[in-house]
């Protein structure tokens, strides 16, 4: 939200680039890793993909722009294009796990205060309209999205499908079940809130399950969270290690 134009760059020169040489070499099927982000605001609560999309953020915005550009190439090229709309992805492999620079996701970045590399958590508003007022968010596990990127393989699956469990945790319900996880009082420090942030996002993935036959294997935050522990623990200074 504060420097869009290079955003917009990778995202949407990137596909340009991408869509290009797939025709170029008559690639016929994309599975394309979108977000929730392109609906914005929802109009209700789950979220099924009949909702319009109205992004609130460049990051919505600019994988929104992508799924029309791949949309345009199905439609004109004969690719078959999936768009698979994450909700929060995370947790870990005991071989793969988060690790960006800079961090930015949520529970890697708590997991850092038991590791000892932040003396505390920041929480970026509770004045949301939730039962504690931090923004309400559903968590998927890697692993599970990994499951529906093979299932979407299939010869003539297309179009859009949410990725989620079903189920909404806030802010800081995710700091409390890593503190149970860790055993570390993980300090929280409230800050004002972050422009482009969601209330409450919650997948319906109804079309997910009865098309691809998606089954998620980690329903539940804990496991989530116990994974991504036991990876960071593993390897404290991520791929490096």
């Amino acid at each position: 939200m504060v420097n869009p134009l290079p955003f917009f760059e990778n995202n949407i020169c990137g596909s340009l680039n991408l869509m290009k040489a797939m025709v170029a070499a008559d690639c016929k099927k994309l599975i394309f890793s979108s977000t929730c982000a392109t609906y914005g605001s929802p109009e209700k609560m789950p979220m099924d993909e009949s909702l319009p999309q109205k992004p609130e953020s460049v990051y919505g915005e600019s994988k929104l722009l992508c799924e029309k550009i791949f949309s345009w190439a199905q439609q004109i090229h004969g690719v078959e294009c999936v768009f698979l709309r994450y909700f929060n992805a995370c947790g870990a492999t005991a071989q793969y796990g988060e690790d960006h620079a800079p961090e930015t996701h949520l529970i890697p970045l708590i997991l850092q205060v038991p590791l000892g590399k932040r003396e505390k958590i920041y929480i970026f508003g509770d004045d949301y309209d939730t039962p504690d007022g931090t923004a309400i968010r559903d968590y998927i596990h890697i692993r599970d999205l990994a499951q529906a990127h093979i299932l979407a393989l299939n010869p003539g699956i297309t179009g859009a499908f949410n990725l989620g469990n079903g189920d909404g945790y806030s802010v800081k319900e995710v700091i409390e079940v890593s503190r149970e996880v860790t055993g570390h009082a993980i300090p929280a420090e409230l800050q004002p809130r972050r422009a482009g942030d969601c209330t409450r996002l919650i997948s319906d993935s109804t079309k997910a399950k009865t098309i691809l036959g998606w089954k998620p294997e980690y329903p539940d935050l804990r496991s989530i969270v116990e994974s991504a522990w036991n990876w960071h623990q593993a390897h404290p200074n991520g791929y490096a290690d």
